[in-house]
């Protein structure tokens, strides 16, 4: 496996890598975990999954689990800091570029209807949707949010996002069904990841359809 795969796929390698890196792979987790949340061009990396996976290791006394919390927080936060930064300093040039093909006028549409909902809040509920948590941070540079303000949102969001993953893995892991079946376990965890973009993109379609079926009603009031 060449070190690109072994990075997109690291959530379902990590057992064995964890055995040939040894301590490394807490440096290895850091760099994803923050990659991942800090540069705008990689929302394609494992977040929630490696969460899980490298909690479930730690359930099993490979990893340090306080150690691994620590790392894994400092990691999220600092992510966002990074990617709030460049949102701040470059972020207009490098939307009208155009050349940042992962900033797909759906996600930055998507990130910024997530803002107008819930204002600051979008930096903590953004933790938890895919794509949105790398795009999020950026937009909020973009938008000049105060960076006390963001700085708040951040730790917040960062902390519930660490512990509830890592957490879930931690407690997981110590289930013998999940250590035989680790791999399954990361699977399970994808998915319910994505379940909040689901719920949201089906929340977005019927409040749509209700618009749209308004302004049908509004019109044959009129024509009447």
């Amino acid at each position: 496996m060449n070190p690109l795969e072994l990075v997109l796929h690291l959530d379902q390698t990590l057992v064995q890598v964890a055995a040939t890196y040894g301590p490394w792979i807490y440096a290895l987790l850091f760099v994803v975990i923050f990659c991942e949340t800090g540069l705008v061009v990689t929302p394609f990396l494992p977040g929630d999954s490696l969460l899980f996976a490298a909690g479930a290791l730690a359930g099993v006394g490979m990893l340090d689990p306080v150690l691994l919390w620590v790392l894994m927080a400092f990691a999220a936060i600092l992510g966002d800091s990074i990617n709030y930064a460049i949102g701040y300093q470059f972020g207009q040039r490098i939307m009208a570029s155009g050349r940042v093909r992962v900033l797909k006028p759906e996600y930055v549409h998507q990130t910024e209807a997530f803002f107008q909902r819930h204002g600051g809040k979008t930096i903590i509920i953004a933790r938890f949707f895919p794509i949105v948590r790398t795009v999020a941070p950026f937009m909020a540079g973009v938008g000049h949010m105060r960076l006390m303000r963001f700085w708040s949102f951040n730790i917040v969001g960062g902390l519930l996002w660490v512990s509830l993953f890592l957490g879930a893995g931690y407690f997981f892991g110590n289930i013998p069904v999940v250590k035989d079946n680790l791999t399954v376990g990361i699977l399970v965890m994808v998915a319910i990841s994505f379940l909040p973009s689901i719920y949201h993109a089906v929340k977005t379609r019927q409040s749509s359809r209700r618009a749209a079926a308004s302004a049908t009603d509004g019109a044959d009031g009129v024509d009447q």
